[in-house]
């Protein structure tokens, strides 16, 4: 199995790496690392929740859960972090670009009373322009049956500039969107990162995040605990803190069970609730995120 990945990271991304550690790990791979190794290739695929097949149900839309779809906005990042879930699939996506395209993602949410959440992912749809992003916004929050719109992006962290006051304005005008982040350790949440979680805030968007639990990350409780207050401290709300997806090439990052489990104690033990995310696993065919 060939994985094709290369290596890319913002401006803002390069110089976070040159002074943390931490992050670092997650812009760069390890010298002599190949993420082509048979024997993970042989467990764990590329596409474990079939995107390309079974939760594909129009051109560039994904639905693996009955009340909420993905879109895929766009097949690049401001950062290919190296435990992506989707890091064999950016080039092979069907990423929806025409009006056609988006008009057919729209009429399957409506034949589809049930579905009430939205959300504009890829790839990051913050790496559109803000006209592109908003032709997304606006064709699903202009749906009565759509409660919330979802802008998934990690340009808090890799690439903070990106959240203008003229974007966040935008994004605020239905009252529908909310943003989904990652953040995955403290040093992430920088001066920048903090500014342009509060122009979203500010604006009445919700912010959330929803980190990855990686080894040599923040694989120990003192730097969970620490992520934690911190993104706290921006007002952005923890979220979940996921298990590495079951997906070929990110072995390396992977956490024993167990070990999570000690760090959920560790930290449930020294922060209240609005500071406490769920820590969860995404298993293939499961009906939700299950808790570890």
């Amino acid at each position: 199995m060939k994985i094709d990945f290369p290596e890319y990271a913002s401006d803002y991304s390069k110089r976070l790496a040159s002074v943390s550690k931490a992050f670092a790990k997650q812009v760069y791979d390890p010298k002599g690392f190949s993420s082509n190794n048979q024997d993970e290739s042989e467990e764990y695929g590329i596409d474990p929740f079939g995107e390309l097949t079974h939760a594909s149900k129009c051109f560039g839309l994904k639905q693996r859960f009955k009340d909420r779809v993905l879109i895929m906005t766009s097949d690049k990042c401001f950062m290919n972090c190296r435990h992506c879930t989707r890091r064999g699939l950016l080039g092979k996506a069907q990423v929806v670009r025409t009006d056609d395209e988006l008009n057919a993602c729209v009429n399957y949410v409506k034949a589809c009373p049930q579905v009430r959440d939205v959300l504009l992912s890829g790839g990051d749809i913050l790496t559109l322009s803000d006209k592109e992003v908003m032709r997304f916004v606006d064709a699903f929050a202009a749906l009565s049956q759509v409660d919330i719109v979802r802008v998934c992006t990690r340009a808090l962290c890799t690439n903070p500039g990106r959240i203008t006051d003229k974007l966040a304005k935008a994004l605020a005008r239905s009252g529908k969107v909310w943003v989904n982040t990652q953040f995955n350790c403290a040093d992430e949440v920088t001066a920048e990162a903090r500014l342009a979680a509060s122009r979203l805030i500010n604006r009445g968007i919700p912010v959330s995040c929803q980190s990855v639990l990686l080894k040599g990350v923040n694989d120990s409780a003192p730097k969970m605990i620490k992520l934690l207050k911190a993104l706290s401290a921006a007002r952005i709300r923890p979220y979940y803190v996921f298990m590495c997806d079951p997906v070929a090439g990110i072995e390396r990052f992977r956490v024993p069970i167990e070990k999570a489990r000690e760090i959920e104690r560790r930290c449930a033990e020294s922060l209240g609730g609005l500071s406490m995310p769920r820590f969860v696993a995404d298993i293939p065919g499961a009906k939700r995120k299950t808790p570890i």
